[in-house]
Formats: C-alpha cells, sequence, structure tokens
C-alpha cells in the first residue's frame, strides 16, 4: 500500500509491558491529536518479533530491559513544512501538556528516541 505524504516523524521507545495498556490509551489520544493538527497517518507499534542475527535489534538501541516491550511509532506529513506547522500545534495544544504528566508514569521519555525523516522510497 502506497501511503500519501513525503515526511514522517519516527519514535522508537521501551515500555514497561505491565504498562503497555495504559500506553494504548496515551498513543490513542496521541492519534486523535496528532491527526487533528495535519498528520495524514498515525501509527503506533508493540514490538512481537524482534530477534535477529544481522544487525543490531530494537531491543539493543532501545536498551529494553525484559519486562518491557518495544514500540515503534510513527506519523506521516504531506511534507516537511506541513510536519512543521502540525507541531508547533501540537506542542501549543493543551492536551499534550496533560499527556505529559501521564507519560512520565508509564515510560521514561530519556530512553525515547525521535526523528523526522524526508521518504525516499513509498511503493
Amino acid at each position: 500500500m502506497k501511503l500519501t505524504g513525503t515526511y514522517l516523524d519516527g519514535f522508537l521507545l521501551p515500555v514497561p509491558t505491565a504498562k503497555l495498556e495504559e500506553y494504548r490509551q496515551l498513543a490513542t489520544k496521541a492519534a486523535a491529536i496528532w491527526t487533528e493538527h495535519g498528520a495524514l497517518h498515525y501509527v503506533e507499534a508493540a514490538a512481537d518479533d524482534l530477534s535477529t542475527d544481522f544487525c543490531r535489534s530494537f531491543v539493543a538501541t532501545t536498551e529494553a530491559k525484559e519486562d518491557e516491550t518495544v514500540i515503534f511509532a510513527f506519523a506521516i506529513f504531506a511534507d516537511k513544512a506541513a510536519r512543521d506547522a502540525a507541531n508547533a500545534k501540537i506542542m501549543a495544544d493543551e492536551r499534550i501538556s496533560s499527556m505529559c504528566t501521564d507519560t512520565a508514569a508509564i515510560f521514561d521519555c530519556q530512553r525515547m528516541a525521535f526523528g523526522g525523516f524526508r521518504t525516499i522510497v513509498n511503493e
């Protein structure tokens, strides 16, 4: 499936497995905020198979512990300008401020990786 949009924000983070349902609820709220402010697609996925013998694993990258689940998430935007405009609105949204308190109780933000990516292949 070819997705519309040429710019992505990506997230990689470990979440305590015991708090995965709480995280899913938080992610559902985040998805609504991101799409309301301009994301074309918003996806959060919990690791299912991270075994690898040929490269660095997401477990190693996130330094996930045995009682943690790795989350891979991304938001797709029309382009970088749309992403920048959306992120300004997202960060100014009062709902985000209240979510930050919830986030701290669910996972360690210092162990989350984030970045913006321009699309180079979309087939």
